[in-house]
C-alpha cells in the first residue's frame, strides 16, 4: 500500500508539474484586456483623425492624421525602456502594471468625453505614458513565474500570445461595430459616427483587465513583481566589476544590429495596416458582402485571427524540420523569407490599386475585398517568420551585461519603424498609391533576398 501510495504521489507531483501555475492566465486575461483596449483604439484612429469635425472625427488632412498615427505607435515602443527602469529602480513591476493600466483608462475616457483637438492629444500623450509602464513589465512577469530552465516557458509565452491576438481580434470588431453601426446617427442629413463610443469600450476593457489584476495578484503571483530587482549592486570592495566583451560577444552583438537594422523597414512596411492600408480599405475595397457593409476597422482584426490560426502549424513545422537532416531554417532565414512575403503582400494589393486608382472623389471601380484579405494574410505570415524568432534571438545571444539594453534597441528599432510608416503613409496622398505601395513592396522584397544572401554569414558570426 505504501509502495502504491507513493507511486500515485509521483504521478500526481509530475502532471502538476507540466501545468502552468494559474498566474500565467492572471496576466493571459490582464494582457487581452489591456491589447483589446490598444487594438481597439488603433483601429478607428486614423478614421477619427480624417472624419470631419460634423461628422464626429477632428477634421485632419489625411498626410497629418498618418504622420500623427506613426508618432503615436513609434512613441509606445520608445516608452517602455524609461518604463522599465523606473519600474526595476524604484517601482516594482506590479505597480508599474497598475499605474499604465490606469493611465490608459483615464486616457480614453479623456478621447471618450470630449471631441476636441486638445483632448485629443491629452489622450494620446496619457496612452504613450500609461503603455511605457505596462508593456516592459507584463511579459517579464511571466517569465519570473518560471526557472531558468523549467521546460515550460516557451509554452507559457505562447499561451500569453495568444491572449495578446485574443484581445487584438474581438477589439476592432466591437469597435467597429460601435462607430459604424449602433452609435452612428444622422442629424440634419448629416452622418455622424460614433467614434467617440469606441474610445468608451477602449476604456473600459481597460479597466476590467485592472481590476482582475488587482483583485487576484496577491492571490495567485504572490510576491512576484512587488519589489525592484534592478538596483545596482556592489561587490565587496563597493564597486561593480567591469568585464570587456569577448570577440564573440561583440560579433553576436553585431548582428542584432543588422537584423535590427532589416526589423525596421520590415515593420515600416507592415505598419502601413493602421493607416494607408486603413483609408484605402475605407474607400477603394468594395466592403459590402450579402448586403452588410463591413466595418472598417474590422479589417484589423484579420492579423490576430491569422495570427491565432497560423501560429500552432508553424510551430509545429519548426519542430518538425527540427528533426530532419538539414534541420530547421536558421533564424535569419526565416526573417528573410518574412521579409520577401510582406513584397509579396504589396504586390497583391498593387492589381488592386493598378484597377481602382488613387483618387478617391474619382472612383469608377472598387476592389474585391478578397484582395486586401490576401495582402493581410501573406503579412501575417511574415510577421510570424520575423516577429517572433527575432524576440527568441535577442534574448538567447545578447550578452548577459548588455541583455535589456539591447532588446530595448530592438524595441526602439520598432519605434522608429512606426515612425517612419507614418511619413511613408503620408506621400500616399501627394505621390498616389501605387507608387508608394510599389516601393516598399519592391524594398521588402530587395531587402529580403539580401538577408538571405547573408544569412550564413551571420549564423557563423552568432555561433
Amino acid at each position: 500500500m505504501d509502495n502504491t501510495a507513493s507511486v500515485k504521489q509521483s504521478a500526481q507531483q509530475t502532471a502538476a508539474a507540466k501545468k502552468h501555475p494559474p498566474g500565467l492566465y492572471l496576466l493571459f486575461f490582464t494582457e487581452m484586456w489591456e491589447r483589446f483596449s490598444y487594438y481597439g483604439m488603433r483601429a478607428i484612429l486614423v478614421l477619427y483623425l480624417t472624419t470631419a469635425f460634423v461628422s464626429g472625427g477632428l477634421g485632419f488632412s489625411d498626410a497629418t492624421a498618418m504622420s500623427i498615427y506613426g508618432f503615436f505607435t513609434g512613441a509606445v515602443y520608445f516608452t517602455p525602456m524609461v518604463g522599465g527602469w523606473l519600474s526595476d529602480r524604484f517601482l516594482g513591476r506590479r505597480l508599474a502594471i497598475t499605474i499604465g493600466g490606469i493611465t490608459m483608462a483615464v486616457a480614453n475616457l479623456v478621447l471618450f468625453a470630449n471631441q476636441s483637438r486638445w483632448a485629443f492629444y491629452t489622450g494620446l500623450v496619457l496612452l504613450i505614458v500609461g503603455n511605457g509602464f505596462f508593456k516592459p513589465n507584463i511579459s517579464t512577469l511571466v517569465g519570473e513565474l518560471y526557472a531558468p530552465d523549467d521546460r515550460r516557458r516557451d509554452g507559457a509565452f505562447t499561451i500569453f500570445y495568444m491572449g495578446i491576438n485574443i484581445g487584438a481580434f474581438f477589439s476592432p470588431l466591437v469597435v467597429g461595430y460601435l462607430s459604424d453601426n449602433l452609435f452612428k446617427t444622422t442629424v440634419d442629413g448629416v452622418v455622424v459616427s460614433g467614434f467617440r463610443y469606441g474610445f468608451l469600450a477602449a476604456s473600459i476593457g481597460m479597466i476590467i483587465g485592472q481590476l482582475i489584476f488587482n483583485l487576484f495578484g496577491s492571490r495567485y503571483l504572490g510576491e512576484i513583481g512587488k519589489k525592484p530587482t534592478g538596483k545596482p549592486v556592489a561587490n565587496n570592495t563597493g564597486a561593480i566589476e567591469k568585464k570587456p566583451l569577448t570577440k564573440k560577444e561583440k560579433q553576436r552583438t553585431t548582428v542584432i544590429f543588422i537584423l535590427a537594422a532589416f526589423v525596421v523597414f520590415f515593420w515600416a512596411g507592415f505598419e502601413q495596416a493602421g493607416s494607408s492600408l486603413t483609408l484605402y480599405t475605407d474607400r477603394f475595397i468594395d466592403r459590402n458582402v450579402f448586403g452588410f457593409t463591413i466595418p472598417t476597422a474590422w479589417f484589423q482584426s484579420l492579423n490576430p485571427l491569422f495570427i491565432v490560426i497560423l501560429a500552432p502549424i508553424l510551430a509545429s513545422l519548426w519542430l518538425k524540420l527540427s528533426y530532419t537532416k538539414k534541420g530547421d531554417f536558421k533564424i535569419p532565414s526565416k526573417m528573410g523569407f518574412g521579409m520577401v512575403l510582406l513584397g509579396l503582400g504589396y504586390m497583391v494589393l498593387l492589381l488592386a490599386v493598378l484597377k481602382t486608382g488613387s483618387d478617391a472623389d474619382n472612383i469608377v471601380v472598387k476592389a474585391n475585398v478578397m484582395i486586401i484579405t490576401l495582402t493581410y494574410l501573406l503579412h501575417t505570415i511574415g510577421e510570424l517568420l520575423l516577429s517572433p524568432v527575432g524576440l527568441s534571438l535577442v534574448s538567447k545571444i545578447a550578452p548577459v551585461k548588455l541583455a535589456s539594453l539591447l532588446m530595448g534597441v530592438w524595441l526602439a528599432s520598432t519605434g522608429v519603424a512606426n515612425i517612419l510608416a507614418g511619413q511613408l503613409a503620408s506621400l500616399t496622398q501627394s505621390l498616389g498609391y501605387l507608387e508608394i505601395f510599389g516601393v516598399i513592396g519592391g524594398m521588402a522584397i530587395v531587402l529580403g533576398l539580401v538577408l538571405l544572401a547573408i544569412s550564413k554569414k551571420l549564423v557563423k558570426m552568432m555561433d
